[in-house]
């Protein structure tokens, strides 16, 4: 099984609308570690890494989000498969 880890910028209407619990949810149903956060910019942040179907279903996720969200813009990078939490957490 390939495995493969992604740093994510999501943008749009993503803060106060429960999209970092939501994406909690989402990543650890798909069995995947890492993190999600605001950032001060009124972006969300996640660091999502797994097997690689996951990681891209999780990716095609991020535009969905939950009811409340409005996303505009889903940009991902590379990131450090060694790096990655045990499990996935809502972060600040």
């Amino acid at each position: 099984m390939t495995e493969r880890a992604v740093l994510v910028s999501i943008r749009g209407r993503v803060q106060g609308v429960g999209y970092r619990m939501w994406t909690a949810r989402q990543a650890r149903a798909l069995g995947l570690r890492g993190w999600v956060k605001n950032e001060p910019d009124g972006s969300v942040a996640a660091l999502v890494g797994g097997a690689d179907a996951a990681v891209q279903e999780m990716l095609d996720l991020f535009w969905i989000g939950p009811s409340a969200a409005h996303v505009a813009r889903v940009e991902d990078c590379p990131a450090d498969h060694d790096g990655l939490p045990d499990d996935f957490s809502q972060l600040r």
